[in-house]
């Protein structure tokens, strides 16, 4: 759920529909929107061990061969998942079943349901890789896993968090009212970095006071996945806007803000 998302979904006008099923397409990106919301204040509580009944680290006790095998199918079925879904060919194919305008929310709610999945079956591996013990340190890195969830968050709304989440499709296609076609831009954070939302995730994953193996995992994979997911965006990105998007790779870096092009 990316820039790339915000631009690709608005192409094009919305498909016109009775009122019953335009209120009933309302309805369902409402849900849509509410289970993912929880979905990502869950994920916080998980990743970062606090106020929710299961975390990254408590669960089931499991053989760690099993363990790992059963994490890393449950990673991989939400990056194929989101990765295969967010396709615009894959896209331009279910769209002939699923309405349009509830195409996104649809993306959003089966996400945010693989994602729950991940978080119910879980095993955790506890075995301690690094652990903080400096107060004042441990703090810091509380504190900056949850400044990359802010990130995550605020790099949403720069974009249009309500298009990202499929609310606006839904509201558009409510009142009548068609899409606008995509127009590419780069408003604050994205003049900095071109991926400020991966940032974000990143620094949430890694910035721990403890981290165990589970947590570890958790994080090497996501990050890979996330590299993965820069190349296949910006492919289509590349796709779309051509040399637009080609210049502003040259001008902005991919995560850090300070060396061009990484």
């Amino acid at each position: 759920m990316t820039q790339l998302d915000h631009q690709i979904h608005s192409i094009g006008p919305e498909v016109a529909g009775s009122r019953i099923f335009k209120l009933i397409a309302f309805l369902y990106g409402i849900t849509a929107y509410l289970v993912f919301f929880v979905t990502i204040l869950y994920a916080i509580g998980f990743v970062m061990g606090v106020m929710v009944p299961k975390t990254i680290d408590t669960g089931t006790d499991t053989p760690t061969v099993e363990a790992i095998i059963v994490n890393l199918l449950l990673m991989t079925l939400f990056a194929v998942q989101h990765s295969v879904m967010a396709r615009k060919q894959f896209k331009a194919w279910w769209t002939q079943f699923v309405p349009k305008p509830v195409e996104r929310s649809t993306y959003v709610l089966l996400a945010s349901l693989s994602l729950l999945l991940l978080f119910w079956q879980w095993r955790p591996l506890p075995a301690v890789i690094w652990n903080v013990e400096n107060p004042d340190l441990a703090v810091t890195l509380v504190t900056l896993s949850f400044a990359g969830w802010v990130l995550v968050f605020a790099s949403t709304y720069m974009i249009n968090h309500f298009e990202l989440f499929g609310l606006h499709q839904v509201t558009n296609h409510l009142v009548g009212k068609e899409m606008t076609p995509p127009r590419f831009k780069t408003p604050l954070l994205y003049n900095f970095v071109r991926h400020p939302i991966y940032l974000g995730f990143i620094i949430a994953f890694w910035a721990a006071p403890t981290m165990t193996a589970g947590h570890l995992l958790f994080a090497v994979v996501t990050t890979l996945y996330i590299f993965v997911g820069i190349a296949l965006e910006e492919h289509d990105l590349v796709a779309l806007f051509g040399d637009e998007y080609r210049q502003y790779k040259q001008r902005v870096s991919m995560l850090i803000p300070w060396r061009r092009s990484l």
